[in-house]
């Protein structure tokens, strides 16, 4: 059962390690203005996973939301300025594991009209309960890519500006 733990942790510690790495790169990027924003999951026990990457890995704490209850529905750990882990209870309609991989164009709508263009269905973007702009894309694996992009008041938006 923890062996998911530790493909994920050392899926997360390459996007991490591959962020770092690549700034250096930027003016090579084959697909000028896309970014990666944060890799959702979703989590068998979602206290063991915020304590996890909280204490053992060291990310912060963005936010998190929460329903009416007082449940989480998702929470959004920084790795770096904008870079995010976002975690989000499983359900069974939401098996443990990858949920999205959030891509930040550059321009949201002109990425929407161009992935359009070359035949991609894609909706127009709604904005979620993070206040981000967002619509998604299925790639052929079935793994959903979800395009954002962060309205004014926008939780990931706020948490990049203060970040120290």
């Amino acid at each position: 059962m923890r062996n998911w733990i530790g493909r994920l942790t050392i899926f997360v510690a390459g996007i991490g390690a591959g962020v770092l790495l690549m700034q250096p790169g930027a003016a090579q990027n084959r697909n000028p203005g896309l970014r990666l924003n944060h890799v959702g999951i979703y989590a068998k026990d979602f206290d063991e996973s915020m304590s996890f990457y909280t204490q053992t890995m060291g990310f912060k704490e963005a936010f998190t939301i929460r329903d009416n209850a007082g449940k989480p529905t998702l929470a959004y750990l920084q790795i770096t300025k904008d870079t995010f882990l976002e975690i989000a209870p499983s359900t069974p309609e939401r098996p443990v594991g990858l949920s999205h991989i959030g891509i930040w164009p550059e321009n949201l709508n002109a990425a929407v009209a161009a992935l359009r263009m070359r035949g991609v269905k894609v909706d127009d973007p709604r904005t979620g309960s993070t206040k981000t702009s967002i619509t998604n894309v299925t790639d052929p694996n079935g793994v959903r890519l979800e395009l954002l992009d962060f309205l004014e008041g926008s939780l990931p938006k706020k948490a990049m500006d203060e970040w120290k």
